[in-house]
């Protein structure tokens, strides 16, 4: 399994994209820099896209992906939970934004979306896909992907403190997961629902309690303008535990 970090950051700049992660080049995992990371042969290699949540910095460039590929008479299956089948449907695939590329067009859909129940392994292009409910400021879920081969990458999305429901239904090799800020930021991360490293420590040892070991941790969603301060606390972190833990960045890959 190959991983793809199109985008780890939760604002935009020359340098810095928003969160989106792609898995042996034709699963992708929330769009808000998707379109901008790959060419448009690339996109039509596409077979489906993991939306965790609504939020804007996540689903951003839907429109742009849709529209690249109602050019070249081609589709893709999007999946999510139901509000964010709404959100694109009322908000950015309406008409007036962009066209309701969610409505067939001379007999085809463009997009076609599924909606996800929490804990029902769907299979996606001969991979496992199981979502689980994360604990953020909207309705939003994470993905254990499976490759054919046994190979597992849990992403959260967004996510803050009290994940310890999850740990009995997952066993990844890989978790990807939110750090946003650091640690005097640690109010905000429990109000809106993101993690900081001390909040992220915590969960870690509730899945080692829980699973009898810890897998390695990519870090995405940092903000640009703190990611010194965050990379060093989660240094501290993984010395403590004894365990890997590394900030994603665009451009960087992972293989499992």
């Amino acid at each position: 399994m190959k991983i793809s970090f199109l985008g780890a950051h939760n604002t935009e700049s020359r340098d810095n994209r928003l969160v989106s992660l792609l898995i042996d080049d034709v699963l992708a995992l929330d769009a808000g820099g998707l379109t901008s990371s790959l060419t448009f042969a690339e996109q039509l290699r596409l077979k489906a896209i993991l939306l965790t949540h609504q939020h804007y910095d996540h689903i951003r460039d839907i429109p742009l992906i849709a529209m690249n590929l109602f050019l070249r008479q081609a589709g893709i299956d999007i999946y999510s939970i139901s509000s964010v089948g709404d959100a694109l449907a009322s908000y950015l695939l309406n008409d007036s934004l962009y066209p309701k590329f969610l409505e067939k067009s001379q007999g085809k859909e463009t997009i076609s979306f599924h909606t996800v129940e929490p804990y029902q392994i769907i299979q996606i292009e001969g991979y496992s896909v199981l979502p689980v409910p994360v604990a953020h400021f909207v309705p939003a879920v994470g993905y254990q992907v499976t490759s054919p081969d046994g190979k597992a990458v849990l992403y959260t999305g967004d996510t803050g403190p009290g994940l310890s429901h999850l740990w009995q239904y997952v066993s990844p090799q890989l978790m990807i997961t939110d750090v946003t800020a650091p640690d005097r930021y640690r109010q905000f991360g429990e109000e809106k629902g993101h993690l900081t490293p001390g909040l992220l420590k915590r969960e870690l040892l509730g899945f080692q309690k829980a699973r009898g070991y810890l897998p390695d941790v990519v870090t995405v969603h940092m903000n640009p303008e703190l990611e010194a301060e965050i990379a060093a606390e989660l240094a501290d972190v993984a010395e403590e535990l004894g365990n890997s833990i590394t900030l994603a960045y665009e451009g960087r890959q992972v293989s499992l």
